[in-house]
C-alpha cells in the first residue's frame, strides 16, 4: 500500500499496489498487521456494504459516544468522500477533507474515530464497503448538516440538490453540534 497524508492529521489515503496483465488484476486491499503498524493500532469489528444511486448524499454521520474509525473503499462506481474533524482538542477541528474514491482508482480513505463521514455519488450508482472499529449504535448516531455554512463543504453537486434521507435532511449545524463541549 502507498500511504498519502492529507492536510488533517491521522486522516490517510491508501492506494494498493495493483498487479495487472491481460487476464485482469490483483491487489491486496487490507492486511491487519501492516495496518496496525503503519496506520492505526485498531481492530475492525464490523464491515458494511452500501449501494447508492447517482446524486445520493449520505451523511455526515458519526457516533458519540462510541465513535467509529472507518476504512472506506468503493468497489463499483465513484463517490466524493468527505471527513470532518470533530476531535475536541484537534488543531483542525471543523476542517474537512474530500476526495474521489472509485472502483477505477482503488483508493481507500482511513477516517479515524472522532470524524463525521459522508459521501456523494457521482457515477450512475456506487457500492461502498467499509470496515468499522466500533459497532453501529443507532442510539449514539448523530448527523452533521451536509450543507453547513460554517464547514462550507464543496460538494460536486453539478447544480442539483442531492437525494437525502429524512434523517440526513435534519442534520445539525456544526456550531450547534459543538456548543457546550
Amino acid at each position: 500500500m502507498i500511504i498519502t497524508d492529507t492536510p488533517i492529521a491521522d486522516l490517510k489515503l491508501l492506494s494498493p499496489r495493483v498487479h495487472e496483465d491481460e487476464r485482469g488484476y490483483f491487489c491486496e486491499t487490507f492486511r491487519d498487521a501492516w495496518f496496525k503498524q503503519q496506520i492505526a493500532d485498531v481492530t475492525f469489528v464490523q464491515e458494511n456494504h452500501s449501494r447508492s444511486i447517482k446524486g445520493c448524499l449520505r451523511g455526515l454521520h458519526f457516533q458519540s459516544p462510541r465513535s467509529q474509525g472507518k476504512l472506506i473503499r468503493v468497489i463499483v462506481g465513484e463517490i466524493f468522500d468527505v471527513a470532518v474533524d470533530l476531535r475536541e482538542n484537534s488543531p483542525t477541528l471543523g476542517q474537512w477533507f474530500g476526495t474521489y474514491l472509485s472502483a477505477k482508482n482503488r483508493h481507500q480513505m482511513w477516517i479515524p474515530a472522532g470524524f463525521a463521514h459522508g459521501f456523494y455519488v457521482t457515477s450512475s450508482a456506487a457500492e461502498i464497503i467499509y470496515k468499522c472499529t466500533a459497532y453501529y449504535a443507532p442510539e449514539f448516531e448523530k448527523i452533521l448538516a451536509w450543507n453547513d455554512e460554517t464547514l462550507a463543504i464543496d460538494w460536486p453537486l453539478e447544480g442539483q440538490l442531492p437525494k437525502l434521507s429524512n434523517k440526513d435532511n435534519q442534520g445539525l449545524s456544526f456550531n450547534a453540534m459543538t456548543k457546550g463541549r
